[in-house]
């Protein structure tokens, strides 16, 4: 039985300048647990069980032509409490961004590497 996603993972081709979107823009903490796999990389931890890995890897994909809008791309869905302060973030790094097209309160982006990121703001 499946219990919940354990991590998203991601390529990059450079991992200071996801580092700087991750951590500086979303602010995500560095997990200090990351295992030794034969490459460079790094781990968030999102939530107890939930976290997101960087591989610093080369893109198989390079060139390959995305579509504009995330939602219609492979995307991991990250849930937020107040999409306002993220889209004010996301505004004053440059970062461009599409509010979903379904009418829900979310918006997808790409992270510096094309990657579709959708954040879902939720109540608690």
């Amino acid at each position: 039985m499946i219990l919940g996603i354990h991590h998203a993972a991601f390529l990059t081709g450079d991992l200071a300048r996801a580092r700087a979107f991750y951590e500086g823009v979303l602010g995500l903490r560095l997990s200090p647990n990351r295992p030794d796999m034969g490459f460079e990389g790094i781990w968030y931890d999102i939530a107890p069980h939930q976290q997101m890995h960087l591989m610093l890897l080369p893109n198989p994909e390079a060139g390959l032509q995305r579509p504009a809008h995330g939602g219609r791309d492979r995307h991991v869905a990250l849930a937020v409490q107040d999409l306002p302060q993220l889209m004010a973030k996301l505004d004053a790094a440059g970062m461009a961004y599409t509010l979903s097209q379904s009418g829900r309160r979310a918006l997808f982006c790409r992270d510096p590497d094309q990657n579709a990121l959708e954040f879902i703001e939720i109540a608690e």
